[in-house]
């Protein structure tokens, strides 16, 4: 589904015609939170999570994270429900093993940093990486989970987009009041260039760019293909790179890529004399036959002041 663009207005009829359900969607996130009781590991918890539904650069977070603590010596495990995939777990995701269709996207892509584990119920999935020899866990989309205690929730924002018009599902974006959220944040990450939130929070600025892989962009056309939260961020990069977009397909978030949808895209492409590309993400649910027919631009996290989000994690793990 892709989100609407009323989300993101100040005002609109349709929010306004659907706040009563935001209030009780909200009302439902605070009763499954008040009623939890999270239990306390032996290790140190790192939540990376957001207040707004959908994209908003938790999986770049949580690289920048398991790159980190694995430069320190550490060996972070990643605990994830594995949105999209049919696993209940707890199981680890194995890279040769696992498809998309059974672990996530996301899933996919993070084991690739460190052992991941997939777990409909997010205490057994971190008790599994405990008893695995995890030294700490990052807890991938947990935010409003009350199961487990967490040493560090970390808020990803999208800044171009903010809390949109700060209304609840389905009237806005939010998960949750920002507000009420945020008290449980020790931190904001706010990704890219937009209005700064007067949260009262630490705020750490961060960018995503684009991973140098060798491939000269200047002038090479493309037909480039995205199923993320945000994919006009995608299409966005590559131009910034000097590529020129012959067209652009937004899919939903998480979309399946199938057969038929990847071979009219081939076609698209060689009809227009262009290269398929993707996202990191979108790359790891190419049907097998079509991996070598599309290119990939990873990106990731860069800190503006890493430090200080290292200073962060150092003091509460």
């Amino acid at each position: 589904m892709q989100t609407p663009s009323f989300w993101f207005r100040p005002s609109s009829w349709q929010a306004t015609l659907l706040a009563p359900i935001g209030k009780l969607y909200a009302w439902g996130t605070a009763r499954r939170l008040s009623r939890g009781t999270p239990q306390k590991l032996p290790i140190p918890v790192i939540c990376v999570g957001n207040i707004n539904a959908g994209g908003t650069g938790k999986t770049p977070t949580v690289i920048y994270l398991l790159q980190h603590l694995v430069g320190q010596g550490h060996t972070p495990h990643v605990v994830t429900r594995g949105y999209g995939g049919s696993l209940v777990g707890p199981v680890q995701v194995v890279e040769r093993q696992h498809s998309a269709s059974e672990a996530g996207d996301e899933p996919l892509l993070l084991s690739a940093f460190a052992p991941v584990w997939v777990s409909k119920n997010r205490l057994a999935g971190a008790q599994a990486a405990v008893n695995a020899g995890a030294s700490h866990i990052i807890l991938d989309d947990g935010f409003q989970d009350p199961s487990l205690h967490k040493d560090i929730s970390l808020v990803v924002v999208d800044a171009k987009r903010g809390f949109g018009n700060q209304r609840c599902i389905p009237a806005g974006p939010l998960r949750e009041p920002v507000t009420t959220g945020l008290a449980r944040a020790e931190a904001l990450v706010l990704i890219g260039e937009g209005p700064q939130p007067n949260t009262g929070k630490p705020l750490f600025h961060a960018m995503l760019e684009p991973l140098s892989t060798g491939m000269d962009w200047q002038d090479t056309r493309v037909l480039a293909f995205a199923g993320i939260g945000h994919p006009e961020k995608f299409f966005a990069t590559l131009r910034s790179l000097g590529a020129t977009l012959v067209h652009t397909e937004a899919l939903a978030d998480h979309q399946p890529l199938s057969q038929p949808l990847m071979t009219r895209l081939l076609a698209d492409a060689q009809r227009h004399n262009a290269r398929l590309v993707t996202t990191e993400k979108d790359a790891v649910r190419l049907p097998k036959a079509f991996r070598q027919e599309v290119l990939t631009l990873p990106v990731r996290l860069k800190l503006q002041n890493p430090e200080g989000l290292n200073a962060l994690l150092e003091s509460h793990t």
